[in-house]
């Protein structure tokens, strides 16, 4: 594993592994400089190749890489799955499969059950967390903890079933700004939700994004939460040598980005070994 990678410091069963890769250690050229792992991004291909060949080999284990749509579907992974399926979660109880979500402001959560058995990632921006429309309430949190009960039962999930999730870096509290309408999802199937936005002078407000996920989680029956706590180090906006950020690097002509209008890609991994 490269240096700068995060490997996520929770109480993980000793059968399972997880790691967060950073912008470092690959060998994409500017904009993409150097770990990026996303193919729709205009980097070279055969430098993401090599990229994510490089990220096979430091895991021991075979990413699969989904094409993320901002929803709530989950693919259940098997040792033949092939890359880019739609999806922005999945799930495995094999070995050698890398449940992989990529990232650049989202949140990546990681979820294994307390026994090692089975093992997750979700890819969760605000629409694919509220969940929309008639899902209201009802997102990739909610979807992708439905394989972990048994067949059946409705979440939250008994005590006797326990899981443990870990979030990532993403796009901090003083940085996610977002209007009404994104305040008012959430709210919809829990006001209670309201107190993770704070109201800016514009008439905006500044999302707690992991802390919408946490509360979420909760009220889900997952108390064991590890990783992101919204504090500025985990903020990929505000730590542009270690982290992608789309926000930040994807703005052209504001004097925030690098003006490229693109960005690269992380990855959050777990898998069984």
């Amino acid at each position: 594993m490269h240096a700068d990678w995060m490997i996520p410091d929770w109480p993980a069963p000793a059968g399972v592994r997880a790691v967060f890769t950073t912008r470092q250690g690959g060998v994409s050229a500017a904009p993409f400089g150097s770990m990026n792992l996303g193919d729709h991004v205009g980097d070279q291909p055969a430098a993401v190749a090599a990229n994510r060949a490089g990220l096979q080999s430091a895991i021991g284990s075979r990413p699969v890489f989904l094409k993320q749509v901002h929803g709530r579907g989950v693919l259940a992974l098997a040792g033949s799955t092939p890359d880019g399926l739609c999806a922005d979660a999945s799930v495995t109880s094999l070995r050698g499969t890398a449940c992989t979500v990529m990232v650049a402001d989202c949140l990546p959560v990681l979820l294994c059950l307390e026994d090692g058995s089975m093992v997750a990632a979700a890819h969760a921006g605000w629409r694919g967390l509220a969940g929309a429309g008639p899902m209201a309430g009802r997102g990739i949190l909610e979807a992708v903890l439905a394989p972990f009960r048994p067949a059946g039962q409705v979440l939250p999930a008994p005590a006797a079933i326990k899981i443990i999730a870990w979030l990532g870096p993403c796009i901090g509290p003083s940085a996610f700004e977002v209007g009404a309408e994104v305040k008012a999802a959430f709210e919809l199937s829990d006001p209670a939700a309201g107190r993770f936005f704070a109201a800016t002078a514009q008439g905006k407000y500044l999302a707690d994004l992991p802390g919408l996920a946490r509360f979420r989680l909760q009220a889900l029956g997952v108390t064991a939460v590890y990783g992101n706590d919204g504090s500025p180090p985990w903020c990929t906006v505000s730590n542009p040598s270690r982290f992608f950020s789309h926000r930040r690097d994807a703005a052209v002509g504001t004097g925030i980005g690098h003006g490229f209008g693109t960005t690269g890609r992380m990855a959050a991994c777990i898998w069984r070994v």
